[in-house]
């Protein structure tokens, strides 16, 4: 089934000058794989596009505890009290993040989390 990661995970952020880090955490080991596999490098490009982050994106695995950590470079248009822009903070970084969709088995909906939504669960 496909489903949005804020049903099978959730973010931390944190900014530091110009350079933003995103850990998107599982609810549940099971889900790890799942978000592995689709919350990858070119999926955050994709999200964020060269308007938001104009830097490097680098990806750490850390296996052990379930969670993916990035570092955006360049994505805080020159550092959070540089930026002209309106909530150009890690925090609203993190949360694009969740809008991502993908495929996990139907046996894992019992450890699903949040509201199915209109766009399937």
């Amino acid at each position: 089934m496909h489903v949005s990661l804020r049903r099978v995970a959730h973010t931390r952020s944190g900014d530091k000058g110009n350079t933003s880090n995103i850990a998107v955490i599982a609810y549940e080991p099971a889900f790890y794989p799942y978000i592995k596999q689709a919350v990858t490098v070119d999926a955050l490009r994709t999200i964020y596009n060269e308007t938001a982050v104009r830097g490097a994106i680098t990806r750490y695995e850390v296996d052990g505890l379930g969670v993916l950590n990035f570092v955006l470079e360049g994505a805080l248009g020159g550092g959070v009290s540089r930026s002209l822009a309106i909530d150009n903070y890690g925090k609203a970084l993190a949360s694009a993040v969740l809008r991502l969709e993908l495929e996990v088995p139907d046996t894992l909906a019992p450890l699903l989390r949040g509201p199915k939504t209109d766009q399937g669960q």
